[in-house]
């Protein structure tokens, strides 16, 4: 009885000691976090993008897969039943699975900085509907799909962005500045221009009009003075000294200057 005791002690030790060691050597898997725009609308035979982001805690490898898949939410769309696989990106490469989407899904993303977006061209009415966006990063494998809502439209429905919004009104504004800018340089240009013409007339009929000083001459001679009043036409004033000697030895004498005002009437 024993021995029979002791093998069943012996292969229960040892079968918990393998578990211990699984348990403990084993890494269980975290969760992924998926992220992508809840709603999306693109405008009919253009160009749009499906954004999709992940996070994860382990290193992006060739492990790394990605899948996109659609709902239709047309009654009469063969995807409408449920979300089928349209993309597959595994290993750096993508491979379109549907012919509805086979040339018209690129992969735009980069999955070493965790972005796994697809384009779409060009958008048709028949898109419509849900796309998924999933991955797989081993050993973080469990995570929730995330969704987007695909609206294409026609060009008038599309709403205007806040961008277009916020650069027009900016122009605007500069536009109403500049005119300001422009209106008070002219005002300013005129005055200036009056200012100045104003001034040159004042001056001009102050001048015609002030009276002409009145300047005194003197003479040394016999210590007299004479003043004589110069008008606005005075002319030049001569001044004479006459000998009467007639010879020329004979002293000169010195006569009383003789003034002589030639005036002009």
């Amino acid at each position: 009885m024993e021995p029979k005791w002791s093998n069943t002690v012996c292969k229960r030790v040892l079968l918990t000691g393998f578990t211990l060691c699984v348990v403990l050597v084993t890494k269980p898997s975290s969760a992924i976090d998926i992220y992508a725009n809840s709603e999306v609308m693109m405008q009919n035979g253009t160009t749009g993008v499906l954004r999709c982001t992940f996070k994860s805690s382990e290193v992006v490898s060739s492990l790394t897969s990605v899948t996109w898949s659609f709902q239709s939410s047309q009654p009469d769309n063969q995807f409408f039943k449920a979300p089928y696989t349209i993309f597959y990106f595994s290993q750096g490469t993508g491979f379109p699975v549907t012919n509805e989407f086979k040339e018209r899904v690129q992969f735009i993303g980069d999955i070493n900085k965790r972005d796994v977006s697809i384009q779409l061209s060009p958008a048709q009415f028949s898109d419509n509907g849900t796309f998924f966006c999933d991955v797989k990063n081993p050993p973080d494998v469990s995570g929730t799909p995330a969704r987007t809502e695909l609206r294409v439209v026609l060009k008038e429905s599309l709403p205007q962005s806040n961008t277009t919004v916020i650069v027009g009104a900016v122009c605007g504004v500069l536009l109403v500045l500049v005119l300001i800018a422009v209106g008070a340089c002219i005002v300013m240009r005129v005055l200036h221009n009056r200012h100045d013409y104003e001034g040159c007339t004042s001056l001009e009929s102050m001048s015609s009009q002030a009276p002409q000083p009145r300047k005194k001459v003197e003479s040394g001679l016999e210590g007299s003075k004479s003043t004589i009043p110069l008008g606005p036409l005075q002319g030049p004033v001569i001044y004479a000294q006459l000998d009467h000697s007639g010879s020329k030895n004979s002293f000169h004498k010195m006569e009383p200057v003789v003034y002589a005002d030639i005036r002009k009437n």
